[in-house]
């Protein structure tokens, strides 16, 4: 427990240390400023000690040892100065490669849950009731399927809805949305991959009006025991459950965490908002990640300052190939 609490205080701390290292400068520079004005004390004593000739050459000793102190606390000055900035840049680097790790844990487990959701889409579209349902001829193979599906639905509870549709686009077989059942979703994009890949296809994410809600569509053959496409399956994830990832991400209170599809488009963030409308693609970090690079960070600055995105390019996992989508985390220095 308490090596977990260290791990959510890390970026706390790291905003003490550089508070800290703010402080600290701002005091290096009461003593530069201290140094220049006994340097300039010091001057002033050797200008009036050598008008006093004789009478003041002990004070012109005291003057030029004041001249030398001035002179040592000018030097350790620039080097301390030196020193608190190395300090500082350390600190802003150590920041910015753990917005990049939560970028990368986050696409990771995006990915993980993804797979899972890719893998039950397969099987399911083996299961003898779903084959059933496009080539059976008896009267209630639709009301069978059905009943599957809706226990499907319940069971799992991450998915809005699951479909069985026919070689032609037809859907035969519904677990929640039955009105459903005899719409044609043939000139639909998801439909359209699926039947040119003849193998899994998964859809980015789009607003779904029938299930009311932002999803994505797995969509996979159902073949015959010799492998002849009888039909196709197809479920709706229910995206809430991907905010489970975001909202546990281990980040400041201050700081924000996107996901971005290929074109550039937030599709999660913590607030929910812009979905599917606030762009980042003239952001140079979003570029870098949506161009494949696996992890990494950049310094950005804008109105409010200067910030530190964190980016990770999904990588896929095990079959689920990815969407060529990314992960942003946004920290602010």
């Amino acid at each position: 427990m308490a090596k977990e609490n260290l791990v959510i205080d890390t970026s706390v701390l790291l905003n003490e240390l550089k508070n800290a290292n703010q402080e600290m400068s701002q005091v290096i520079e009461s003593i530069r400023q201290i140094a220049q004005h006994t340097n300039l004390l010091s001057l002033n004593s050797a200008i009036e000690a050598a008008r006093a000739g004789e009478a003041g050459r002990g004070f012109s000793v005291v003057a030029d040892e004041i001249k030398k102190l001035a002179t040592r606390s000018l030097t350790s000055t620039k080097e301390s100065t030196k020193i608190i900035e190395n300090i500082q840049t350390k600190a802003n680097e150590v920041m910015a490669v753990r917005t990049a790790d939560v970028a990368y844990d986050t696409i990771d487990k995006i990915d993980r849950n993804l797979f899972e959701r890719n893998c039950d889409a397969q099987a399911w579209a083996s299961f003898d009731k779903v084959k059933d349902c496009v080539c059976s001829t008896t009267s209630d193979r639709s009301s069978i399927a059905n009943q599957l599906l809706k226990k499907l639905v319940d069971i799992y509870e991450v998915y809005l809805d699951l479909y069985v549709l026919d070689l032609e686009g037809t859907i035969v077989a519904a677990g929640v949305h039955h009105q459903q059942i005899g719409q044609n979703m043939a000139e639909k994009g998801w439909f359209k991959e699926a039947k040119a890949a003849n193998e899994i296809s998964v859809s980015d994410l789009y607003y779904s009006a029938v299930v009311n809600s932002h999803t994505v569509a797995y969509t996979c053959p159902i073949r015959s025991d010799e492998g002849q496409i009888l039909g196709y399956f197809s479920t709706r994830f229910n995206w809430n459950y991907i905010y489970d990832i975001i909202d546990s991400a281990r980040i400041s209170k201050n700081g924000d965490l996107f996901i971005i599809n290929e074109q550039g488009y937030v599709i999660a963030c913590r607030s929910r908002k812009g979905i599917l409308a606030d762009n980042f693609k003239n952001l140079k970090a979003a570029q870098l990640a949506i161009k494949g690079e696996t992890y990494g960070y950049l310094f950005e600055k804008d109105l409010t300052g200067i910030k530190i995105y964190g980016y990770a390019h999904t990588r896929g996992y095990n079959a689920y190939k990815g969407k060529n989508w990314s992960a942003l985390v946004c920290e602010t220095l």
